[in-house]
């Protein structure tokens, strides 16, 4: 998978920041991607028992589901975050470093609906801008792959972006 910094002189406010997401969503699949089963579903942080590669990818995907597809774009999709605690945490026997990444990247495809939106719109949950949506997904996103990069170097070993 090829990753690229955005535009770094960009004008285009818009395609910045769908530049930005899509770098960042590209980090979190290169930090999972190589992970044995066992180091991504590894909890090493014992005040987080389900703060794991392989659960930050699913939460991640319910938070395209939610925010880009169903509130933001008003697609009729189910939610991935249905229970409480949330449950997109949870892992799955079946649930590889494979599987996640391709779920990961489907949802990418379903959110297209909303990034060809105009951003100064509101979106299909009536309370927020798309513009609002795509900047809160960007920042969640990059918060998730800062935990990624933690989880990847206790895993093993490798550091860098």
């Amino acid at each position: 998978m090829t990753r690229t910094w955005p535009e770094n002189q960009a004008t285009d406010e818009a395609a910045l920041a769908r530049q930005f997401l899509v770098f960042l969503r590209k980090t979190a699949v290169l930090k999972v991607e190589g992970l044995t089963r066992a180091q991504a579903a590894a909890a090493p942080i014992p005040t987080s028992p389900k703060l794991t590669a392989l659960g930050v990818l699913k939460h991640l995907t319910a938070v395209e589901r939610y925010w880009l597809c169903i509130a933001g774009a008003g697609l009729d999709l189910p939610s991935l975050w249905e229970g409480d605690p949330d449950p997109s945490w949870n892992l799955e026997d079946d649930d590889t470093p494979a599987s996640l990444i391709q779920a990961y990247r489907e949802e990418w495809a379903n959110a297209e609906a909303l990034t060809k939106l105009d951003p100064a719109a509101m979106a299909a949950d009536g309370e927020r801008t798309v513009r609002w949506i795509l900047t809160h997904v960007t920042q969640e996103t990059a918060r998730h792959v800062g935990h990624l990069d933690l989880l990847r170097e206790l895993a093993d070993g490798e550091t860098g972006e």
